[in-house]
């Protein structure tokens, strides 16, 4: 039975995590169910939503044999625990061979291919990758072609294993380039290198334990110093494992994967853990969610395999409520999981009307692997709050000091820091100077600070409040504020810079930027905005707007105020709003309470009703009186 309260945690956790005898790699635990279902549906992929119905599959029995013949390419090209492989990829099955076969070689580095070259090459280097798994040149494939330039200066990387999509097709991309196009690099077809390989055995098993590491995952955007963390094998076992127990009802499931799988949402949600339970995972495009044709079939793709999960963000579930369900049978579907970003209560009420889908809100974070707590689909679920602790997963909201130390135990409603502790949690950062204020100590333990701020009620439901890191969350990427200002500061007529997220009806922030300028400049908005594009080494990172104000708001101590730009932002959305609602608006005020965070107040002399339903998309917190 899945988990449905505090007491179902509280039972599980009455037998010790150990007697449960989890495999002890994430290899093991796709093949024990290879061994138990291997003619059973593990995985289906359909390279264009106009083919959805006729997608390659592979068995349980296939992929293992697909991973394995992976993990000895690996092995064969040097890669172990400290030369790990990278994957540059879309969503392809390649993606997944090379995840899983290169967490039983070695160690394998996620990279969002969307990244600049700079970007990436600098991860690879920083984390002394021996082997880049990415696409090769062809139509429409420009990764190659502006990574190649990069790869000569990487001195630890030994092997680029190119991939061609277009085999899904029956086509095939273009030559595929010469030793010659990167010097000192092999180049291979990664295909040709798998079918090279046994699938019956793996040549060179590796001693895996749960602490052994398994993955690199970067964090809150990346700058110079990348920020990358180490996770083990003990980790996504664990987490696949007891994230399941939230929706695993015993009966066969088809989940649907549309977020990308360089995220660890994707990799466990929608991967490792239906695996561990003889689930099928359907692929749907390279591009997932972000294919417009795979958003305008969705409902068409649901009815065909009888999806029953799936996993998203705020924006696709917005998306999805503009496409028809028209004749499409969508009664196979249980319940969807929103995490990464708030989703707005009022979103999820008419989401739910529409669809008959429930939303399963949830709340995790990379350095805890993927899932730290769960609205129980199967239980009550509690609309804005992030829902109940993983059995065995420790999760407090406490007090701390001016420096940053334990002091107390929040009491039950009392905001606080969130703090994790459990198999879940990961090694720290690649980077030793990054763990600066990362561990919390509670009794003698080591608690992970998730930088969080929440409370918790009496039923031991969680509910988030605001953010300590500032991290800006587009569409369920994570953007650090930092990346932004640090380009925007090098324009010599720039003094001052923030960064922030401003609230947004699709993506739940998109990230904009204010400047001071320096006494004399001639600098205009739009010059800035060009600057930032040019400059701001993420696609996704490049503010939306750039507003020049006179000075920008200081604390006591000199240091921006970013809260008052907040307010800013939330005051132009209102305004907005307002205008193409046809509603006056006379004041806006805003109060912060402890417990729920920013609340807007909102005075109109007409058109509240209007205004009402517009903002509700919105994640903020508002009241409106008239």
């Amino acid at each position: 039975m899945p988990i449905r309260d505090l007491a179902d945690i509280q039972a599980i956790e009455a037998e010790p995590l150990t007697a449960r005898r989890l495999p002890r790699s994430t290899y093991d635990a796709i093949a024990a169910t290879a061994k138990r279902v291997p003619d059973n549906k593990a995985l289906s992929f359909f390279l264009s939503a106009d083919d959805f119905a006729r997608p390659f599959t592979w068995t349980y029995a296939e992929l293992l044999a697909d991973i394995t013949r992976a993990a000895n390419a690996f092995h064969q090209w040097g890669v172990d625990e400290e030369h790990p492989a990278a994957f540059v990829l879309p969503n392809l099955p390649e993606t997944h061979f090379a995840i899983w076969g290169g967490e039983t070689a070695g160690v394998v580095l996620a990279i969002n291919p969307m990244f600049e070259a700079a970007q990436i090459a600098e991860l690879l280097r920083t984390a002394r990758v021996r082997v880049l798994v990415t696409l090769g040149p062809g139509p429409g494939m420009e990764l190659w072609e502006k990574l190649v330039p990069h790869l000569a200066t990487l001195p630890d990387l030994k092997v680029a294993a190119l991939v061609d999509p277009l085999v899904y097709s029956g086509q095939t991309g273009a030559t595929p380039p010469t030793p010659a196009s990167a010097p000192g690099i092999k180049i291979a077809d990664f295909r040709l290198a798998m079918k090279a390989q046994p699938a019956g055995r793996l040549i060179a098993p590796r001693i895996i334990s749960e602490n052994s590491k398994s993955s690199y995952f970067c964090t809150g955007g990346t700058t110079g110093a990348p920020k990358i963390a180490i996770r083990t094998h003990g980790n996504e076992v664990y987490n696949a494992w007891a994230g399941a127990l939230f929706a695993e009802t015993g009966d066969p499931r088809t989940l649907f994967c549309g977020l990308p799988l360089f995220h660890v949402n994707a990799q466990l949600v929608t991967g490792l853990a239906p695996w561990m339970v003889g689930n099928h995972v359907v692929l749907g495009t390279p591009q997932g969610f972000r294919d417009k044709r795979v958003m305008a079939r969705f409902w068409e793709i649901v009815s065909h395999y009888g999806v029953s999960r799936f996993s998203g963000v705020p924006a696709i579930f917005s998306a999805l409520l503009d496409v028809p369900i028209g004749g499409n049978d969508i009664s196979s579907l249980d319940f969807a999981i929103c995490g990464a970003a708030p989703m707005p209560a009022k979103l999820i009420d008419v989401f739910e009307t529409k669809t008959g889908l429930k939303i399963a809100e949830g709340y995790g974070l990379t350095e805890g692997t993927c899932v730290s707590s769960v609205n129980p689909p199967y239980g009550e679920r509690r609309a804005g709050s992030i829902g109940m602790r993983l059995p065995y997963q420790q999760m407090r909201t406490i007090i701390l000091d001016e420096k940053g130390r334990f002091l107390r135990t929040a009491a039950t409603g009392e905001t606080g820091t969130l703090a994790i502790k459990g198999p879940n949690v990961f090694q720290g950062y690649l980077d030793p100077r990054h763990d600066k204020d990362l561990w919390i100590e509670i009794d003698g333990e080591k608690w992970l600070n998730t930088g969080d701020l929440g409370r918790q009620d009496k039923d031991g439901y969680f509910w988030l409040s605001g953010r300590r890191k500032e991290l800006i969350i587009r569409g369920g990427h994570n953007i650090d504020p930092k990346l932004i200002e640090e380009a925007l500061a090098k324009h010599p007529a720039v003094a001052m810079t923030a960064a922030i997220g401003s609230p947004d009806a699709y993506a739940g922030e998109v990230p904009v930027a204010y400047v001071q300028t320096k006494p004399g400049s001639t600098v205009t908005e739009q010059e800035l905005l060009d600057f930032a594009a040019t400059h701001v080494p993420e696609r996704a990172a490049v503010p939306k707007r750039v507003t020049i104000a006179l000075e920008l708001p200081l604390t006591s101590v000199g240091k921006i105020f970013k809260p008052a730009l907040h307010e800013l932002e939330i005051e132009r959305v209102i305004g907005s709003e307002a205008e193409a609602a046809g509603a006056a608006i006379a004041s806006i005020v805003f109060e912060r309470d402890l417990k729920l965070g920013l609340l807007a107040r909102i005075r109109t002399k007409g058109g509240a009703k209007a205004l009402q339903g517009a903002l509700e998309r919105y994640p903020f917190r508002f009241e409106i009186l008239e």
